[in-house]
Order: structure tokens, then C-alpha cells, then sequence
């Protein structure tokens, strides 16, 4: 069975050895050695000043939301995983929709200021499928509208704009290391921040609002992330580097050898790729359908990645028009992408797709 996405698992023995480690000292979560240890390399290998680990990349969108006391209405895209819109609304928080770029599929940054009012507090832009929104535009206009600016970076690990890591741009980035991400803690997440008050919050927001252990000094969770996780993550960032490489190939032989009928994702101009999705868009759901099916009967099974468009949750308040992002979401297709995926494999993907499209 050929899946969207294969969790990428190191070598057995070397988690072991941090598994033996978590036994001796008895210490399975609070801030482990591990915990730091993978927080100190991520910062440096991804180059940003503060990194906070937590246990999923939900709750790193809900507690970044808190640290910036947002409220009222948050502009934010329609094109991505449910995640974005509800944890706003779970926070409280009111979603209003920019229809996405036709051809990069991230928020379209000359539709935002058209959505803003007297209650707009914040922007949540998201670098969909790894590809870095304009986030120089995106500063002139919250800078403009006093704006806060949350990415959510789900998707964008390792992404670079220009010289700098993606993560260093807006107020907070948050990033997803669950596993079916290129790089994963099992299941995991993290907040980047460059203010060092802000830094400070979160980590007591993250622990109940400790600071020390007989003082509490605000409202706080708890969402930190245990050491088998950070152990997880310990392992597989000794392998990025293979990994990328791996699924590189995946990329550029889809490119090669898939039909020019296809429309391919546009990437910013200005950014690196990590790799992380193949999504292929058809010139209309039927042949999608079609193609889903036959893809399905030989055992291989791609994702509707984002389908359906989140200005259809039943939860929202409001109906809203984002007709390119409509269209977009009911013909859009993920294809499997992985380190493990064997040449003849993505061969019978690409037969199939060119053959069906004839």
C-alpha cells in the first residue's frame, strides 16, 4: 500500500540507547535533557533565536494566540488543514477568510487589507505546503494596521527566505513535528519567537503558568513535550539531511515525468523547498475523481489535501466567498511522497495519471 506519506523511522537501536537513558534517570517529561538538548540543536540548525517544544502543533497556534492577547477577528486563509481556522475558534476567536494566489495557493496577500476592520487583530498567513508566503508584504501591511502576525509553519520546516529561516519572520511561527511531517517527534510542535518577554511567557504559559516551583504568575496549560518525543526528534534530525535528499529525487522525477497538463504549485521566488508535498491540481474534479480511483484500485492512496475548503466548517459563524480557493480545494491532489518510494513506484503513479488524462 503506497500511501500520501511514510513516518520516517532511524535506526531502532539508536532510540533504544535514548529509551535506556529515559529509564536510568527516571525522568520522562518537566523539561528533560533531551527536551533541551533538541531544543538547543534546533536552534541552532534552523537559526532562530527561541524555540519552545511542545506537544503538538495545535496547541502552538492556541498558545501563541493567548501570549499575544489576541481577540475579536483574525484574518487568515481558507486553504489549509482544519487546525488553522479551529483553533481560533476554540480560542474564541473569529475567522475571516483572503482567498488564496491561484498558482501559489498561500493567502493572497493584495486581497488582506480589504478584509480588515476596527476589529481585526491578526494576521495568521500560512506557508501552504511548505511554500514561504510574501512575508515582506505581509509586514508592510500589519505594520500599517498594527497587526500582529502569527505563521503558522506547519508545513515549513528548514524553509529559508533569502538567507534567514522562514521561522523568523512576524511576531510568533509555529511548526508541526507530527509524524507525518518531513521532520517529526511522533507527535509534536514548536513556538519560534524573537522577544525575549514573549519567550518567557510562554514557556510559564506551556506549564500551568509556573515560574518556579512554589509560584505561579499567570494562566497557563499544560502542552509541554515529553522525552520519548524529544528523543523521537533527537534521532531523525541526525537524518535530515538524507531525508531531504531522498525525497528531493521524489520531487524532481514527478517533475520531469508527469504530464504538462498538470498545474504544479508556483514557488516563491525567494524561498528554499524542503519538499514536504507533491500537490498536483486537474482541470476539473471529475478528472480528479477518476484518476483518485484508479490510483486507489492499484493500492496507492494520495490526499485530498485541502479538501473541503474551510469556509464550509459548520462551526462558523459567518458564510464567506473565497471562490478561487473553492475551486482550488475540489481539484487539488497530494501524490505520495516519501524517502522510501521506490522508483517503480512513482512510475505506476505517473502511468497512471498521464494515461487517465488523456
Amino acid at each position: 500500500m503506497i500511501n500520501v506519506t511514510k513516518t520516517y523511522l532511524p535506526d531502532i537501536n539508536k532510540y533504544k540507547k535514548y529509551v535506556d537513558m529515559i529509564y536510568e534517570t527516571n525522568r520522562l517529561t518537566n523539561g528533560g535533557q533531551f527536551l533541551r538538548k533538541l531544543e538547543k540543536r534546533l536552534e541552532d540548525y534552523l537559526g532562530v533565536k527561541h524555540i519552545i517544544l511542545v506537544s503538538n502543533g495545535t496547541v502552538a497556534l492556541q498558545i501563541a494566540y493567548k501570549a499575544l492577547n489576541l481577540k475579536d477577528e483574525v484574518i487568515t486563509t481558507p486553504f489549509s488543514f482544519v487546525a488553522t481556522a479551529s483553533s481560533l475558534v476554540w480560542e474564541g476567536l473569529e475567522p475571516i477568510f483572503v482567498d488564496i494566489d491561484p498558482n501559489t495557493y498561500c493567502m493572497d496577500y493584495r486581497k488582506i487589507e480589504e478584509k480588515i476592520t476596527d476589529k481585526t487583530t491578526a494576521l495568521v498567513p500560512v506557508h501552504v505546503f511548505g511554500n514561504g508566503c510574501e512575508v515582506l508584504k505581509i509586514k508592510e501591511i500589519a505594520d500599517k494596521h498594527n497587526l500582529k502576525v502569527i505563521y503558522d509553519a506547519a508545513h515549513a520546516f528548514d524553509v529559508k527566505y533569502g538567507e534567514r529561516s522562514i521561522l523568523n519572520y512576524g511576531d510568533i511561527s509555529t511548526i508541526s513535528f507530527h509524524s507525518t511531517k518531513v521532520f517529526h517527534t511522533i507527535e509534536g510542535g514548536a513556538i519560534v519567537v524573537n522577544d525575549d518577554e514573549i519567550y518567557e511567557r510562554i514557556k510559564r504559559m506551556i506549564d500551568f503558568g509556573i515560574s518556579d516551583v512554589d509560584k505561579i504568575e499567570c494562566l497557563g496549560i499544560n502542552c509541554k513535550m515529553n522525552e520519548f518525543q524529544a528523543a523521537m526528534g533527537l534521532c531523525v534530525l541526525d537524518d535530515i539531511h538524507k531525508i531531504f535528499e531522498a525525497r528531493k529525487k521524489v520531487f524532481d522525477y514527478y517533475i520531469e515525468n508527469l504530464s504538462d497538463d498538470l498545474q504544479l504549485q508556483e514557488f516563491n521566488k525567494n524561498c528554499t523547498q524542503n519538499y514536504t508535498y507533491f500537490p498536483v491540481v486537474f482541470s476539473s474534479e471529475e478528472i480528479l475523481l477518476k484518476i483518485k480511483a484508479e490510483l486507489n484500485n492499484n493500492c496507492i492512496y494520495p490526499r485530498r489535501y485541502f479538501y473541503p475548503s474551510l469556509e464550509k466548517l459548520p462551526y462558523l459563524k459567518n458564510v464567506q466567498s473565497v471562490p478561487i480557493t473553492n475551486s482550488i480545494s475540489k481539484r487539488i491532489l497530494c501524490l505520495p511522497i516519501y524517502d522510501t518510494l521506490k522508483e517503480k513506484e512513482i512510475n505506476l503513479i505517473i502511468k497512471i495519471i498521464n494515461e487517465k488524462l488523456i
